[in-house]
């Protein structure tokens, strides 16, 4: 007996979702825009880049609650979803670095490092440890590091920044856990989540003064990233994931 189809409703909610997560690649576009005008206000990249890490941290969750590999597996979201992520973590986030002229010259000594080891790194067998709730090696944030070397630059210049971005870089590639915000072993998983939309939100409610929103909001809004880099020391250390 042949087996029966699935309902078509189930299989259109799942091909929606990969329409949604292909709709990140809308906001880059938008973002790219922004970034090419004559006097680029780095304000409107951030928001579309915001818009795209929104979806991205949407679209996971609905991607599993909707069994999409099981209704759309015809079109793999892990490739849209890394296609998209690229763009809008590291490709725009390090095209805006250069643009602004946010590091010392010659810039693309600190953007071109950045840039190899994420794409190799998006390549990489096994940088998702989905079932312990790890990323290896630093998750390529290049669109949040952007926005802190930006604020950092108008407050106490660019040197420092641009050594961390080769930090960083560096880090991309070595066996350090850090931890998968969708994915964080309980009981944790709550704080991360809920953290990291309140740091949006306070990111965002910073935008409109960037990059001279005040020194004491700069510090104040590296406690979630703090927390969040002890926190993935902490868990992976402990064996708790």
């Amino acid at each position: 007996m042949a087996e029966a189809a699935p309902p078509r409703w189930k299989t259109l909610r799942a091909y929606a979702v990969h329409g949604y997560t292909a709709s990140g690649v809308v906001a880059a576009f938008l973002a790219v825009v922004a970034l090419m005008a004559d006097v680029p206000d780095p304000r409107w990249v951030f928001l579309w880049l915001a818009v795209a890490g929104i979806i991205d941290a949407t679209d996971g969750p609905l991607a599993r609650r909707w069994d999409v590999k099981t209704y759309a597996a015809h079109v793999q979201g892990r490739v849209i979803d890394d296609i998209v992520d690229y763009l809008t973590f590291t490709f725009i986030p390090l095209l805006l670095i250069w643009r602004m002229g946010w590091v010392p010259d010659p810039a693309l000594l600190f953007v071109l490092p950045a840039l190899l080891t994420s794409v190799i790194a998006f390549a990489r067998v096994g940088i998702k440890q989905e079932e312990d709730g790890f990323f290896v090696g630093f998750p390529s944030y290049w669109n949040l590091v952007a926005f802190y070397v930006g604020w950092w630059g108008a407050l106490y210049g660019v040197w420092l920044p641009a050594v961390l971005m080769l930090g960083l870089a560096l880090l991309t590639l070595l066996p350090v856990r850090f931890l998968y915000p969708n994915r964080t072993p309980r009981p944790y998983r709550r704080v991360i989540l809920w953290g990291g939309w309140i740091w949006m939100a306070v990111l965002l409610a910073s935008l409109p003064f960037f990059p001279e929103a005040p020194a004491w909001l700069f510090w104040a809004s590296l406690s979630y990233p703090a927390a969040y880099v002890g926190l993935s020391w902490w868990v992976g250390r402990s064996g708790t994931a």
